[in-house]
């Protein structure tokens, strides 16, 4: 079915204010619904005066026989919990969806409901069949499966940008399988638009911490993942840190490389034959490292790898900007997979530097 008009639920968060942004400049796509549960019922222009939008919409509850009069795909941008309950009747009535939550990133519903388990205890799901059906959207390594499914669970913005330095090495089996280290660094806007005390300026400006150390929901996610490519169980070892920024993350990963003979010259022709093809994956030299700003605003991520031999550890270096390649861009390049456009139509790779 032909991919024209977009629904975007959740249109005021942060998620769909960056969708809707992208969505007006697409030359492809065009906004045929707002929904939203708290601001339906206003216009757009008292929601968000600064961006707006042809004929000042309504935004609405979000009730599937409406958004299937109206639109062909859903982009959901609500909290972990919420899209399960509007998903199987969307599918049901032929609107095709693009999750942004985690509602359908496990393949299981019971490991959602256990990383999740707060959640599942407010929302009494029976879609299982769903969670094995959906298709994890990291469009560099799922293309083929995004172009034609129904559901599309957008990947984290963690497991985003830690995934796509480390899989070429796990499928390549040119690191060892244990050992593997993530330490990656947010800004504040990871955290959503409602208000959280943590995330005040009086709070989070002028320090950096780390948190959920141990546990943190992104972790099982990254395995999926990696042990799938992989094809054996990966355990690895996540740590996130928030940082005084808007907006931006970078991830170091840590592996143990097998032939400790290769280069960093080796490691990058590795990462380069993986993603010549792909438009918003930028492999850069040898010894120049990627920071957070060059990818701001930006489908773009900034890919980097050195090898330290004396303690034969590969080092792999990703910087996106969280809004975009990590949830709203990256969200909008699965839509033009799905509506068999090249996957980086309408979105911006050229930083907005400085």
């Amino acid at each position: 079915m032909a991919i024209k008009r977009v629904a975007v639920i959740g249109a005021s968060g942060y998620g769909g204010l960056q969708s809707l942004r992208l969505l007006q400049g697409h030359p492809d796509f065009v906004v045929g619904f707002l929904g939203g549960e708290r601001s339906a019922g206003k216009r757009w222009s008292e929601l968000c005066p600064f961006l707006p939008l042809p004929d000042d919409p309504l935004v609405e509850t979000p009730e599937p026989a409406r958004i299937a009069e109206r639109a062909d795909v859903a982009l959901l941008s609500l909290p972990n919990g919420l899209a399960s309950g509007l998903v199987p009747e969307l599918l049901e009535r032929g609107v095709r969806v693009v999750d942004l939550s985690a509602d359908y990133r496990y393949r299981s519903l019971d490991q959602w409901s256990e990383v999740y388990a707060q959640e599942a205890r407010s929302c009494k799901r029976t879609d299982s069949e769903l969670c094995s059906e959906a298709v994890y959207g990291l469009p560099e390594w799922n293309a083929a499966a995004i172009a034609s499914a129904r559901l599309v669970a957008a990947p984290g913005c963690f497991p985003t940008t830690s995934l796509l330095p480390l899989l070429p090495f796990l499928k390549q089996g040119l690191i060892e399988q244990d050992g593997v280290i993530i330490d990656a660094k947010t800004g504040t806007s990871g955290g959503g638009r409602a208000a959280k005390e943590h995330l005040l300026l009086a709070e989070a400006s002028e320090s950096i911490c780390p948190y959920g150390v141990v546990g943190h929901r992104h972790t099982s996610e990254i395995e999926q993942m990696a042990s799938e490519i992989a094809g054996c169980a990966i355990q690895l070892q996540f740590t996130p840190h928030l940082v005084p920024m808007v907006r931006g993350l970078l991830s170091t990963v840590y592996a143990r490389l097998r032939d400790p003979g290769l280069t960093a010259e080796d490691c990058t022709t590795v990462l380069d034959s993986f993603y010549r093809h792909h438009a918003c994956v930028t492999v850069l030299p040898v010894g120049t490292y990627p920071a957070t700003k060059w990818a701001k605003h930006t489908n773009c991520a900034f890919l980097s790898v050195q090898v330290d031999n004396r303690t034969g550890r590969l080092v792999l270096m990703s910087a996106v900007d969280n809004l975009m390649k990590g949830q709203a861009a990256q969200a909008i390049q699965c839509l033009n997979l799905m509506a068999g456009l090249p996957e980086a139509t309408g979105l911006p790779l050229t930083p907005f530097y400085p």
